[in-house]
């Protein structure tokens, strides 16, 4: 049986600061953090990512039939999750917080809702997207699974004298 790190929390407190943790990796690709937190979180997010390696090939077209502006019916192809995507996905979400895209600085509020407006949620699209087509690319070149994170510790934190780290993605 694996150990589970206590990190000096309680099991709902410490289980919402791993995900949390996790979810702002997938991110932003890098956070830095105390070395045991950084290890119980690289836990999380090889297992994220691998679930979605798995699963992010798995789709399904369909043809529906639509009315257009000069009442024609026109068939038009939509391309959805299959069964193991879907799963994947409802599991991802159920897990991490839902971070949102930020508005660029000097991004108007309308170019803004337009690149928007067709992602629910952002980070498991990106999870999708981008890392799990990267990694799978990555373990057919050098025929590995995994490692996908790196530790590098930092040195000692202020005050308190805890090791820092940071946690990156490859």
């Amino acid at each position: 049986m694996a150990s589970v790190r206590k990190l000096g929390k309680r099991t709902d407190q410490r289980v919402q600061l791993v995900y949390s943790q996790a979810a702002q990796l997938l991110w932003n690709g890098r956070i830095e953090t105390t070395v045991e937190r950084a290890k119980e979180v690289r836990r999380v997010v090889e297992k994220i990512i691998t679930l979605a390696m798995r699963t992010y090939k798995d789709t399904v077209t369909v043809t529906k039939e639509k009315i257009n502006m000069k009442d024609e019916k026109i068939n038009v192809e939509f391309v959805n999750d299959g069964p193991k995507k879907l799963a994947a996905r409802r599991h991802m979400m159920a897990l991490l917080p839902d971070l949102q895209e930020v508005q660029g600085e000097k991004e108007k509020k309308a170019a803004y809702a337009e690149r928007t407006k067709d992602i629910a949620h952002p980070l498991i699209e990106k999870i999708f997207r981008e890392y799990a087509p990267k990694y799978d690319k990555r373990a057919e070149e050098l025929g590995q699974r995994g490692g996908y994170t790196r530790i590098l510790r930092t040195g000692a934190r202020r005050g308190d004298d805890a090791s820092k780290a940071i946690l990156m993605l490859l």
